[in-house]
């Protein structure tokens, strides 16, 4: 399995576009997912975007 790497694909840092590629699934469609995840979470997304901007390799 490839590694898990940033997106030179970016609307922000590159995460999602990074674990779109990752997974095999379309950015738009995980950007949506996340936005998603991130609102019905009370926003504990915002966290784990910016952990995983800074943990994740650029590619």
């Amino acid at each position: 399995m490839a590694q898990l790497k940033r997106s030179r694909d970016r609307v922000i840092a590159g995460v999602c576009g990074g674990i779109a590629k990752w997974l095999g699934w379309d950015v738009t469609m995980t950007r949506i997912l996340y936005t998603l995840l991130t609102i019905f979470t009370a926003f504990a997304g915002v966290i784990v975007y910016i952990i995983l901007w800074i943990v994740m390799p650029e590619e």
